[in-house]
């Protein structure tokens, strides 16, 4: 088996397996019966922010156990290898994390990373006409521009693509019975920053740090609702864990990494823009500005959005995404995160 030490840069681990990490079984057990590797999913983006503060700040070193990251670019990937006994704990969205559940990947999810991190922007033109017209404004776009107010966002069943409909339905407008209002599926962060960029959408549901480049490029697409205005307690990005690790000493150990690193993030903004640059790619001048932002609300106690979550549950069993709503008794376990 080949695994890396929680000191390996995780640029220089992925330069040498040709763009993710070289991994075997997951949850290798050690002489004890207990694990003694323990494989990480996580994403490149800001929801995973305390991935990168835990490994560039040394707290995966007070874990007993060798934690090897593995980079993943979408959330199915991940579902995919949880799926096939590949992956011990994910970082990932909240739908995907239902998703892995409802098929019978036995974990629960044990933290949150991030609540409320969503935003709907839309083209500053449009704003004075939904303050006044409400649901009506997208049928007054349409007809002076002859064409729907396109949003562009992650695809369907994403985190950003729930809150975009849930608003919508919210406000009045039924987005799969209008011709007012088309959703473009994007890939990607950046390539939503792209559309907008290029004109090619009107608004978009997204997270950190696409608003923060907007507002700095001095686009004319600008934020009208935060998803504290739209969905209070808005879950997203979550920490998953396998049953194996969830019943180990890891469990604890990982999420007091965690809690640590939530709190890094919290008090030192500079530090932290320099691991995103690090380990994101972002600069870290515009990290640091993004950090400021009403969406980065890094969090750790699951609680915190278990409120919220069922609304996603209810839009992920619509989209066939899961066989019927799951209950947070099935998707969360408060039992680690209390024990801390």
């Amino acid at each position: 088996m080949t695994h890396r030490s929680p000191l390996a840069s995780r640029r220089a681990v992925l330069a040498a397996g040709g763009g993710a990490a070289t991994l075997g079984l997951a949850g290798c057990l050690g002489g004890g019966g207990g694990l003694d590797e323990v494989t990480v999913a996580h994403m490149p983006i800001y929801p995973d922010l305390q991935w990168y503060v835990m490994e560039q700040e040394g707290y995966l070193e007070a874990i007993d156990a060798t934690i090897t990251g593995r980079e993943f670019t979408d959330g199915p990937s991940i579902v995919q290898a949880l799926g096939g006994g590949d992956i011990d704990v994910a970082m990932f969205g909240i739908v995907p994390a239902m998703i892995a559940i409802d098929r019978g990947v036995p974990a629960k999810v044990t933290a949150a990373n991030i609540r409320e991190p969503m935003g709907i922007m839309a083209e500053s033109s449009f704003h004075p006409i939904f303050e006044a017209e409400g649901a009506a404004a997208f049928e007054t776009w349409a007809a002076e521009r002859g064409r729907p107010f396109r949003f562009g966002t992650f695809p369907q069943g994403s985190v950003p693509d729930v809150l975009l409909r849930y608003w919508l339905t919210d406000v009045g407008v039924d987005p799969g019975a209008t011709d007012a209002v088309e959703i473009v599926e994007i890939n990607g962060a950046s390539a939503v920053w792209q559309a907008i960029a290029n004109d090619e959408i009107d608004g978009t549901s997204i997270m950190e740090p696409v608003p923060t480049i907007a507002a700095e490029e001095e686009s004319s697409v600008t934020m009208l609702r935060t998803a504290a205005d739209v969905l209070p307690g808005q879950p997203a990005a979550v920490t998953l864990m396998s049953d194996a690790v969830r019943e180990s000493p890891i469990a604890g150990a990982f999420l007091e990494g965690h809690v640590r690193a939530t709190e890094f993030i919290d008090a030192n903004p500079d530090a932290t823009a320099a691991h995103v640059e690090a380990g994101i790619g972002m600069p870290a001048d515009r990290a640091r500005k993004a950090l400021d932002s009403p969406l980065s609300n890094f969090v750790t106690d699951p609680e915190t959005i278990t409120e919220a979550t069922p609304v996603f549950a209810e839009f992920a069993a619509e989209n066939g995404q899961i066989s019927e709503p799951l209950s947070n008794e099935t998707i969360f376990d408060h039992a680690v995160y209390d024990s801390l």
